[in-house]
């Protein structure tokens, strides 16, 4: 079965001499399943160990955003800074900047399964050792900020074994849609998780939502040993060679289509997606909220980001303009969003930016995903999240000193204008590559190609 996987996306994103096209022939059958995909909203479900893969992720999910609001929390009172919550962020992404490519080469060296087992056991310990010393009475601002760099450490293997681990779950056919479910129950947990957060640390404290997260893990690793693995679609582990880390690049920098989705993520992360930096200034600073309130827009946007995903998983396939298009709405409704006069103004906006930035997230997950041959997916999507979240060690620390000097209003807006003049610049740099012209007509923003009027290929 893996042989089949491999064949199916090499040619079709790879190039294409005639021999080469020949292991379509066996797929053929295959061609009824994607109008499914694209129809239906939930057809990686119907898969026994998907659903068991997404069953325990969506109870670990919640509890990993329980405790990511406990921690912003925890730290903002330990230290009353922004930028000390934006440490603990970087803190916390600082591993996948430095190691991601080598969790990727791990990634495709180990069987997935068996190191997830271990990488999620190891992330709930994390959990209850800062649960521990924090319903102790001993916490630290240090003491947090050492439990986020562990954190990011097992990240670095955890996040690539995940997402490759979803083509060996359900086939290709369906890896858009279990991609973009993948991200609509993160967005569950994240409508639950920051609500369940807001009143545990209001009653009790921050430190029973760190003890739940450590305990949610449980979930995921019965998941995991429950599965089928006979039907699953393994990819063979790659075998330790010299040289396989200097083979991934190479083979990114050779494919436009992975480079510049990777690019794009890469400033919209470093710079966009600063969220528990600016929502917290702005509840203390310019709302004199309180961890209730905090907890509220980050609902908000996780209520947006839900309505996105299940979008995504609906079209079941992904496009570079469209995901060009949300990271440029994404941009002007970030800086929009940065001036809105009123507490629920600003509130209404966060579910519209969730719906697009979200839609940049999955958009530019899974086009990376389908253009990947299975045998190199462990190191592009190492690269791929070592762009899109390794970035966060320098984003985090500078929008959070900007915050801090100039306020929750620039800070915000600082971070918007480098993500639109990012977006921009890619749109312009992918219409050349097209050979495409930008038009703005009665009929809306369309790329037109150069040489011919005729054909339009539309933005939205």
């Amino acid at each position: 079965m893996s042989t089949g996987n491999g064949a199916d996306s090499a040619p079709g994103h790879i190039s294409t001499p005639t021999t080469a096209a020949r292991p379509a022939a066996p797929a053929a059958p295959a061609a009824p399943a994607a109008p499914a995909s694209r129809n239906s909203m939930f057809s990686s479900l119907r898969i026994r160990n998907y659903r068991l893969f997404a069953t325990g992720q969506v109870v670990s999910n919640t509890g990993t955003w329980m405790q990511r609001i406990a921690q912003d929390w925890l730290v903002l009172s330990l230290t009353g800074s922004a930028s000390a919550v934006g440490i603990t962020i970087a803190l916390q992404f600082l591993p996948m900047l430095v190691f991601g490519l080598y969790g990727g080469v791990l990634a495709d060296r180990l069987p997935k399964r068996p190191l997830l087992l271990a990488t999620q056991s190891a992330m709930g310990l994390t959990g209850i050792a800062l649960a521990a010393l924090t319903l102790a009475g001993h916490v630290q601002v240090w003491h947090v900020y050492l439990a986020a760099l562990l954190l990011g450490l097992i990240t670095v293997v955890d996040n690539p074994a995940r997402q490759t681990f979803v083509p060996e779950m359900v086939g290709k056919d369906q890896v858009a849609n279990a991609v973009s479910l993948n991200s609509a129950n993160f967005q569950s947990a994240r409508l639950v998780g920051p609500a369940i957060a807001g009143v545990l640390i209001t009653a009790v404290g921050s430190g029973w939502a760190f003890l739940l997260n450590g305990l949610s893990f449980a979930a995921p690793i019965a998941g995991l040993l429950m599965m089928r693995t006979k039907e699953l679609h393994p990819v063979e582990p790659r075998p330790r060679a010299k040289g396989q880390l200097r083979e991934g690049l190479r083979y990114v920098a050779g494919r436009p289509e992975l480079v510049w989705p990777i690019v794009l993520v890469g400033f919209i992360g470093t710079f966009g997606f600063n969220f528990p930096i600016w929502l917290s200034a702005f509840v203390s600073d310019v709302f004199h909220g309180d961890a209730g309130t905090y907890g509220l827009f980050n609902t908000l946007i996780a209520a947006g980001s839900l309505a996105g995903a299940l979008l995504a998983a609906r079209r079941g396939h992904s496009r570079l303009r469209l995901l060009v298009a949300a990271a440029v709405l994404f941009s002007v409704l970030l800086l929009v969003t940065a001036f809105a006069p009123g507490f629920w103004l600003f509130a209404a906006l966060l579910v519209p930016l969730g719906v697009f930035g979200l839609t940049v997230n999955v958009t530019a997950n899974s086009s990376v995903q389908m253009a990947t041959d299975p045998e190199m997916r462990g190191r592009v999507m190492a690269l791929f999240m070592m762009v899109f979240t390794g970035g966060t060690p320098v984003g985090a620390p500078l929008l959070g000193w900007i915050t801090d000097t100039y306020g929750a209003r620039v800070g915000m807006a600082s971070g918007a204008l480098i993500s639109l003049a990012a977006s921009v610049a890619i749109a312009v740099v992918l219409a050349r590559v097209g050979n495409l012209r930008l038009r703005v007509g009665r009929h809306g923003v369309a790329f037109v190609p150069a040489v011919s009027r005729r054909e339009l290929v539309t933005v939205a």
